[in-house]
């Protein structure tokens, strides 16, 4: 999987900039950027991947993230209920922005080691999350030194919360990945490019790999945080509720293009996941919103990794 290069849109002058999305639909690569990056999405479940972590996240998620280090937000965005928007900010800001002398003396301490630590990524949680969900909204708007003092106040408080954890594991290099971590990215663009195809199975990921079955699976649960089964059920019924909205085929072949089997066992588990038939989940939505592309910063915004920069 390559993993692109991102220009953000930040400038010489800036202390930092916040992009606020509403329904960005996650139509970006996995990559990474020179600057730091505080994300946080409300609203929406999916699945996140930071360095060599992947996890579901639950409605809402904040990240903060060191340079380099890739990620990438991918959102149930077909299983929103009508009319329920998410809503992403970010705040991205340099990696050099506390070298100036102000900034080296004790007040500033605990934030400078906030900023070590974020090279693995945390995620906060609890009455941090609400602190900063706040916080974060007020930069959306605030302009001038009002914002720039809100913004370090937002630093202090991540620094001193205790309500965190890592999602990289120790010694996780954004610039060398190890070993196990190219093969869970192997392993999820295998599974990506092929679900359609109901004949697929452990063994054929396995045989990818060099693994037995059962080491696979183990492999696979410890970096996926789902059983192989589980995440392909997840990702053929995301794309089965896209053609439900998106085309005018009928259930079964609804069912086959989206690597099910047979029609029955795709409505059993349609009702157990969605929690309605297949016909009802597209009457219930029968409106499905164009995205939005006037929130992409640029054409060419994202560059594959490896790639000159001009």
């Amino acid at each position: 999987m390559d993993v692109f290069l991102e220009i953000t849109p930040l400038k010489e002058s800036d202390v930092f900039v916040v992009l606020d999305a509403l329904n960005n639909r996650f139509e970006y690569p996995l990559h990474n950027h020179a600057e730091l990056e505080i994300s946080l999405i409300t609203g929406i479940s999916g699945t996140r991947i930071v360095g060599d972590s992947t996890q579901a996240y639950q409605e809402n998620d904040l990240v903060f993230l060191g340079p380099y280090l890739y990620h990438k937000w991918d959102g149930a965005v077909d299983a929103q209920p009508k009319g329920k928007n998410y809503r992403v900010i970010t705040i991205q800001f340099g990696a050099d922005l506390f070298n100036a002398q102000l900034l080296q003396k004790e007040p500033y301490y605990k934030i400078r080691k906030l900023l070590q630590r974020c090279g693995r990524g945390m995620r906060f949680y609890g009455k941090t999350f609400e602190d900063v969900f706040l916080r974060m909204k007020e930069l959306s708007t605030d302009k001038g030194m009002d914002s720039v003092l809100e913004f370090f106040k937002l630093l202090d408080v991540l620094s001193r919360s205790n309500e965190f954890e890592y999602l990289s594991s120790e010694g996780f290099s954004p610039q060398s990945s190890k070993s196990d971590s190219r093969r869970i990215q192997v392993a999820y663009t295998y599974i990506l490019e092929n679900f359609s195809n109901h004949l697929m199975k452990v063994s054929d990921l396995a045989g990818l790999m060099n693994m037995s079955d059962s080491s696979f699976s183990h492999f696979f649960q410890k970096h996926a945080h789902h059983s192989f089964k589980q995440f392909l059920i997840d990702i053929r019924m995301r794309f089965a509720c896209k053609l439900l909205l998106d085309s005018d085929e009928t259930i079964t072949e609804i069912c086959f293009h989206s690597g099910f089997n047979n029609v029955t066992n795709f409505n059993r588990l349609f009702l157990k996941y969605r929690h309605c038939a297949p016909l009802q989940y597209r009457k219930n939505h029968e409106e499905n919103p164009d995205f939005d592309w006037s929130g992409q910063l640029t054409v060419n915004q994202y560059i594959p990794a490896g790639a000159p920069k001009h």
